[in-house]
């Protein structure tokens, strides 16, 4: 902006940047050291934030960091200063949705979630699905379970083969352990033959629960899944070579419990992580 004072009005840069026109003029009356000093201050910090977090965050997610450690800064400004010192977040690869094995004659449940992500509290609608990860001794089997209410995966398994006791219902009663229903919930997956087959099936019964099953090749129906899965794939599992399947394990582990329910920032939770996000659902109903 100083460098184009003459060239644009200060006002009008002011409002494109988001900043005030007497935080600028504040900032100008600075010695050149000083402000030189809080350029460099806050470029520290700014790799500091970008480093804590893996690399996968832009300015957005880096500025609502940095305003959460008490500094105030703009968007605009972050982004700025992330440009200077060659900070972008992790480029993201292009991710093939891949859907599970429909042919099958087991009973195909209706779609009752429709799409509708919605969801005013916890335990109110889970949705599920699997995929898959290469490491160097072949393929591993990653099924989960996320509540649409914060986006929190409340029950995982990993397995070696795509049996339904491995993967749906490992991944179910992971879920159900940490979060018992007691209340009725939509269970929303794809049509494979792990939620279809009566192994599953079995797990529902005596709870008050709906199961609910995507349109055949249709994976936006389940998009939330989908979500999770390329958020895991494009900021992990493409930046990694898995010498084996512990190795791989191991990182999915960290990801998942250390990093994505606890510490990841989402924008559709007001850039919350899921687990602070459920810290506020709960006390807004404690509250209530």
């Amino acid at each position: 902006m100083e460098a184009n004072q003459g060239i644009y009005p200060v006002a009008k840069m002011c409002k494109v940047l988001n900043e005030s026109v007497s935080s600028f003029y504040y900032w100008l009356k600075q010695p050149v050291g000083k402000r030189h000093r809080e350029h460099n201050e806050l470029s520290n910090h700014i790799r500091e934030v970008y480093n804590e977090n893996k690399g996968c965050y832009g300015s957005p997610r880096v500025t609502v960091e940095l305003q959460g450690k008490g500094f105030h800064v703009s968007r605009p400004r972050v982004a700025r200063l992330m440009r200077k010192i060659g900070l972008k977040s992790i480029i993201r690869k292009k991710y093939r949705v891949k859907t599970t094995d429909s042919n099958h004659t087991y009973y195909v449940s209706e779609n009752h979630l429709n799409r509708d992500f919605e969801a005013k509290c916890m335990g109110e609608k889970w949705v599920s699905d699997l995929t898959y990860i290469r490491t160097g001794e072949g393929w591993i089997y990653l099924t989960i379970v996320l509540d649409l209410a914060n986006r929190k995966v409340v029950g995982w398994a990993l397995s070696e083969t795509m049996k339904a006791e491995d993967t749906s219902v490992a991944a179910f009663k992971m879920a159900l352990k940490c979060y018992p229903v007691d209340k009725p919930l939509l269970f929303h997956s794809d049509r494979g033959v792990q939620y279809a087959c009566s192994e599953f099936r079995k797990q529902l019964i005596g709870l008050p629960i709906t199961q609910s099953m995507s349109r055949k090749g249709d994976c936006w129906d389940n998009a939330p899944a989908e979500s999770f899965f390329k958020t895991l794939k494009t900021e992990m599992v493409y930046h990694q070579e898995f010498k084996n399947k512990h190795e791989a394990k191991l990182a999915i582990f960290e990801f998942i419990e250390v990093w994505y329910n606890r510490k990841r920032r989402h924008s559709s939770l007001g850039y919350l992580s899921p687990m602070a996000f459920e810290e506020k659902l709960t006390t807004g109903k404690n509250a209530a």
